[in-house]
């Protein structure tokens, strides 16, 4: 049987925990970019905590903080595209946007691929800066509100027993409760029973939103562990 992994003992955690507000990660060996960047950032309210290097930033990192980071390409030790890969492998929500200074086209194309929002070319203007790490932090808050919806559904999905996911597929093809019957050997009442206890467990209150959450179950079917956000 397939099994989503549930969250409820992980959010059950955080409940004891103080929640942080969403901060920008700097991550530059450049000390005066970083401080610049400090206080710029700061300028606008928002919290900010600079890392000299990728390694020093991943030592504290943590998958429930929200806000957004900013990497420098070129680090001593690891880089700025292979802390990206790593926070990918870690299932990191925040955004990230690379800075470099250098103009260099494959090294801008590779970070997109890997999910950077934007890659930014040192110098730079300071508002067009603040204008993404605001853009930055939106798009930190529209994801995990994405996140906390898919995980309602994953959970009320995980009620479902195995005959109901099976009876489950079959509505979502369209199929009447007589046919799905005659497909699975089973009465035409017992099909009806499942029906009900599937619209019930699922909170659904018609086929095209049971449909619409059907989709959400296919986005989400890859195995990789996903820890909650915070908040």
């Amino acid at each position: 049987m397939y099994q989503f992994t549930s969250l409820a003992q992980e959010l059950a955690t955080m409940t004891t925990e103080q929640p942080l507000p969403p901060t920008v990660y700097v991550i530059d060996d450049d000390a005066g970019f970083a401080e610049s960047a400090k206080f710029l950032i700061e300028s606008i309210h928002r919290p900010v905590v600079n890392f000299s290097s990728a390694d020093e930033f991943l030592a504290q990192f943590n998958p429930r903080h929200t806000g957004c980071i900013i990497c420098d390409v070129r680090m001593p030790g690891m880089s700025g595209l292979e802390l990206q890969e790593v926070l990918r492998e870690r299932n990191c929500l925040m955004p990230i946007i690379i800075i470099s200074a250098f103009g260099d086209v494959p090294i801008a194309v590779r970070a997109m691929k890997a999910g950077a929002i934007h890659v930014l070319k040192k110098p730079f203007d300071d508002n067009d800066f603040l204008e993404l790490i605001q853009k930055a932090l939106a798009e930190d808050a529209r994801r995990r509100e994405e996140f906390r919806t898919q995980q309602v559904v994953l959970d009320r999905y995980d009620r479902l027993t195995d005959r109901e996911r099976e009876v489950f597929e079959e509505v979502i093809e369209g199929l009447s409760s007589k046919e799905i019957g005659q497909r699975l050997s089973v009465s035409f009442k017992t099909v009806e029973a499942h029906r009900a206890k599937i619209m019930k467990k699922m909170e659904a209150d018609s086929i095209p939103q049971l449909l619409r959450m059907w989709f959400t179950i296919q986005q989400c079917r890859p195995t990789k562990t996903i820890l909650p956000p915070q908040g």
